[in-house]
């Protein structure tokens, strides 16, 4: 049986709402947080969460927009977006708040949350383990990999990262700097790339070559078996 369940929480005087889904009883579970797009949590986050429940885990689509914001074209993406990219300590705090709503749902294990992300989301979940927040690991799908320009932490949780060699928005010398970052911090970290590969390939109705996101399954299904098998060495076993 999948359960599904809305949570929410407060940060900034706004209230967020993520979408948890899981299987079977609500014994604790590791949880995997999912950092949405720049268009805001939508059903490709939420197909994510559910995904993960497939495999064991509680998944959840969470938010950092706030509830019922959503862009709907690259307009209003982008104006959603812009802000938090200027005050990633803001974003690390609606983040953290975030993590904390997930961990006192009753289906998860609070010892074992991990955080992914897809395009914006990925820079979220790179964001997570770049302030030093209390997470196992974390997984940037065609991340973008911008410093926060925050003061360093300890990274504590492991690092990997699915990445598109060519994908504009993240270019070699971009993914060059992003491993000197990991490597100076000490991380455990990891980068697959995909060669011939572009932005959003994980993502089939992203499919703007001109904008420089393409889908590519290939890729798709290698970066999917890539974290699954990261989240069972970070987890182990979801019994």
């Amino acid at each position: 049986m999948t359960s599904t369940e809305k949570i929410t929480w407060t940060i900034d005087e706004a209230i967020f709402e993520g979408h948890a889904v899981w299987r079977g009883d609500a014994n604790p579970k590791p949880a995997v947080l999912v950092c949405h797009t720049w268009g805001g949590q939508k059903d490709f986050e939420r197909s994510r969460a559910a995904h993960l429940a497939e495999l064991g885990y509680v998944g959840i689509a969470i938010d950092v927009y706030g509830k019922g914001c959503i862009g709907d074209d690259k307009e209003t993406c982008r104006a959603l977006m812009e802000p938090l990219m200027a005050d990633r300590e803001k974003l690390r705090r609606r983040l953290h708040a975030a993590i904390e709503a997930a961990r006192l749902h009753q289906a998860v294990d609070p010892r074992r949350v991990a955080v992914i992300g897809f395009c914006f989301g990925g820079l979220c979940a790179l964001d997570v383990a770049r302030g030093g927040l209390d997470v196992l690991g974390v997984v940037a799908f065609h991340g973008l990999l911008q410093p926060s320009g925050l003061a360093s932490r300890k990274v504590k949780a492991k690092v990997l990262a699915l990445h598109g060699y060519d994908d504009p928005m993240a270019p070699p010398s971009a993914l060059t700097a992003f491993a000197n970052e990991m490597t100076t911090a000490g991380a455990d970290w990891q980068v697959h790339a995909y060669g011939g590969t572009m932005h959003a390939f994980t993502n089939p109705i992203a499919n703007d070559p001109s904008f420089g996101t393409v889908y590519n399954p290939i890729a798709e299904r290698r970066s999917r078996a890539a974290m699954e098998q990261f989240l069972g060495e970070i987890f182990g076993s979801t019994d």
